[in-house]
């Protein structure tokens, strides 16, 4: 009864900070805060919004700016976990390619752009490159930690009962290190959606970053918007969406037992 509401008091101040925002907004283009030719009102996005909605080609956007999101994320999480799992189980490799990785993450994703064009053309392929490099990392040193956090002790008694290393990496190092596989796919599946909207916008890949881009050229400014506005809603769904599987995979660990969710 009491986590029931604590989940209805936080939806509740989260609504009522979503209204006071928008309210904030309308006000600022109806007093002159802002330029309302380059700042519309909420009530001309919306309506933007809700044209789009009746328009099929507006879920072709969504379906194609999806589809590229899938595919690097999918992607990014099998080279993480294999060469995670290997280099973590390995001192050697992990303390050999230490300062390569710490050489390679904070490079900008968007650094690579060029690279990215010049290697594979303005198309989906150059997208993806880009989407891979930034959400790797995300998940590859989530990975690293877990493996790395195997209890000394378990690991010597399996190795004592004479369990093979198949069966000690199922029994031992996955679940160990399958939380941190969790984390870093929730915060991937926000990277790589950033990513790949920033790769339509700059390339030119179908999906809402090339729709935006029409549209500021064309001095669409509500049906701008509009695109971010979904841009936003897709983000909350795909964090919504990881966050409930990630609960479910992890229902048995106690980092989640009990966690009250909204």
């Amino acid at each position: 009864m009491r986590d029931r509401k604590r989940v209805l008091t936080n939806l509740a101040l989260g609504v009522a900070g979503v209204v006071a925002f928008l309210a904030l907004w309308q006000l600022a283009a109806a007093v002159g805060w802002v330029n309302a030719k380059y700042v519309p009102p909420p009530t001309e996005v919306f309506a933007h919004l809700g044209r789009d909605v009746l328009d099929l080609q507006f879920w072709r956007t969504i379906g194609n700016t999806l589809l590229t999101w899938a595919i690097g994320l999918a992607i990014s999480i099998v080279l993480a976990v294999v060469l995670g799992t290997f280099i973590g189980l390995v001192p050697f490799l992990r303390r050999y390619t230490r300062s390569t990785v710490e050489f390679l993450r904070p490079i900008p994703s968007v650094a690579i752009i060029p690279i990215a064009i010049m290697s594979f053309g303005p198309n989906r392929d150059a997208s993806l490159v880009i989407i891979v490099f930034a959400t790797f990392w995300q998940i590859f040193i989530q990975v690293l930690y877990g493996v790395a956090d195997v209890d000394p002790v378990a690991r010597d008694t399996q190795r004592s009962f004479g369990l093979g290393p198949l069966q000690r990496f199922v029994h031992l190092v996955f679940p160990t290190a399958l939380p941190y596989l969790m984390t870093g796919i929730r915060l991937g599946a926000t990277v790589a959606l950033i990513l790949t909207v920033t790769g339509e916008l700059i390339i030119g890949v179908d999906g809402i970053g090339r729709v935006l881009t029409q549209r500021g050229t064309a001095g669409d400014y509500a049906g701008v918007y509009a695109m971010v506005v979904t841009a936003g809603i897709l983000a909350l769904l795909i964090n919504l969406v990881v966050r409930v599987i990630e609960r479910r995979v992890l229902a048995w660990h106690q980092s989640v037992r009990g966690e009250v969710i909204v």
